[in-house]
């Protein structure tokens, strides 16, 4: 059975400096498997047998939409192998291009996350390539991520998750990652990296490696997983986190989930289900000292066409709004002209709410929006993208030489709903709008995100720095709350 550490929050963030590669590892280089014998077998027969065993146990099961995320366990496969293959059966007959693995490292405290950049590793049942390009562009995000050579060197966390992704799977490379500090924003600020870096014309898959509550005796350790899987299945990230703090629930991956249910959020509104739960008692028959297995999926549903709701925004689409803006505020700050746009595409035509968001050296430049459908949607993305540009109150005009600096970020919004609780809302996955007299303001869904506050933060912040109110003036009953979602999408620099 696996002996793992609880993960000590160090309240102290260490720069670790940027680094392109692993001590310089060439694309040549393959890590060799650390763990095979131990947690897997190591003849390459043996472990496709068990896997078979494992993933032909499991019940055929349907997900109405795209798989994002899987969570699932690490420990020896003997105790946690039956219920991995419950979310590795998911895969079979689907395609990915690249799978990020994100695990916690149980021999090196990490602050923030560990990337592995060059090369490949490799199993018994053979080589899987890193995407280099992918991991080395989310490793210069930020000067909190960096490569240890040493932390995924002996590390089981993600090392047992790639024979499973072998079997199931054709080709597809991966970005290893490892975590230690829970912290949600730092969290965020990986998940944002993450998105920010990934082609949009390609396929990923997000791999949480995680056990759950460990040694207990059972009773206690199906009440602490009970709790955790509960919150992980409303997508309540304030809830799990304070649970994970108090002791209330334990995971022992838990910057890996909470990551991942970041990434999850940031792709739009998502569904998550409970797939199996076990633990190493169901396997050994000793209750007194047990740890708890959990196998969960969250992918995006698929919408139905006959509920009259707005059509998603494909690729293309993406791609033509964001050259909308960035055209308009080119040419209206090098000339003070307009661009005129011939739109031929119906659903760019619609009526659609939206704001255009500015950053520079990622830092906020300029942020407007409509709220409410008024205009056709490629119209609304030209007019805000040069209000951003140079109707911002809080920033000066973009200027020529600041032009090459920007990145745009377009959301298209849905239209707005009132909730008569604030339990209804779902951070990270609703915008919010509060109104109360004559005194209003919005946040977008990501601002969640991207803040790591509760959503008592979020909704104090709301009515205080942008609504201009007392700041619980949310919890009044006069003061209406309004919900919707967004399509948010960026350029990719």
């Amino acid at each position: 059975m696996k002996h793992s550490r609880r993960v000590i929050f160090l309240a102290i963030i260490i720069l670790f400096s940027v680094v392109t590669g692993c001590s310089g590892k060439n694309n040549e280089f393959s890590r060799p498997p650390a763990v095979a014998g131990l947690y897997y077998p190591a003849a390459p027969g043996e472990l496709n047998s068990i896997i078979d065993k494992y993933l032909a146990q499991v019940p055929a099961q349907a997900i109405n939409g795209e798989i994002i995320v899987l969570i699932v366990p690490h420990a020896g496969y003997v105790y946690s192998g039956p219920i991995a293959a419950y979310g590795y059966k998911l895969l079979a007959n689907t395609t990915y291009d690249t799978v990020i693995l994100i695990g916690p490292s149980h021999h090196e405290f990490l602050n923030v996350a560990s990337i592995y950049t060059a090369g490949s590793w490799e199993t018994p049942l053979g080589k899987v390539a890193i995407d280099s390009a992918l991991a080395k562009a989310i490793v210069a995000e930020n000067n909190l991520f960096a490569c240890s050579d040493q932390a995924h060197q002996k590390e089981h966390s993600l090392e047992v998750q790639l024979p499973f992704l072998q079997k199931t799977l054709h080709f597809f490379r991966i970005v290893p990652i490892l975590v230690s500090d829970p912290n949600p924003a730092n969290c965020a600020l990986l998940a944002q990296a993450i998105i920010k870096n990934c082609d949009p014309r390609k396929k990923y898959l997000i791999v949480a490696s995680t056990d759950m509550s460990h040694y207990h005796t059972q009773e206690e350790a199906k009440t602490l997983d009970k709790l955790a899987l509960a919150l992980l299945e409303k997508q309540d990230l304030t809830g799990l986190t304070a649970g994970l703090n108090s002791g209330a629930c334990e995971l022992c991956g838990q910057g890996a989930v909470l990551t991942a249910l970041a990434v999850a959020r940031l792709k739009g509104p998502a569904k998550v289900k409970i797939l199996k739960y076990a633990t190493s008692g169901d396997v050994t028959g000793d209750l007194d000292r047990v740890v708890g297995y959990g196998a969960t999926v969250i992918y995006t549903a698929r919408k139905e066409a006959d509920k009259g709701e707005k059509t998603m925004i494909n690729q293309d689409q993406q791609q033509e709004l964001l050259k909308i803006a960035r055209k308009t505020i080119e040419a209206y700050v090098t000339s003070g002209a307009v661009p005129d746009f011939k739109i031929t595409d119906p659903l760019l035509k619609e009526k659609r709410g939206v704001f255009v968001t500015l950053n520079k050296d990622n830092q906020l430049r300029g942020c407007i929006g409509y709220i409410m459908p008024i205009e056709p949607l490629y119209l609304a993305v030209s007019k805000m993208a040069i209000e951003a540009a140079t109707g911002d109150p809080r920033f000066p005009p973009v200027t020529r030489e600041e032009l090459s600096r920007l990145e745009i970020e377009i959301s298209v919004l849905t239209v707005p709903e009132r909730v008569k609780d604030p339990a209804d809302i779902i951070l990270g996955t609703h915008g919010v709008i509060v109104r109360k007299g004559g005194c209003g303001g919005v946040f977008l869904p990501q601002v969640a995100i991207e803040t790591g506050w509760s959503k008592e933060e979020f909704l104090n912040e709301l009515c205080s720095q942008k609504a201009g109110l007392p700041e619980d003036a949310w919890k009044n009953k006069d003061t209406e709350l309004y919900i919707f979602s967004a399509e948010v999408f960026s350029e990719r620099r």
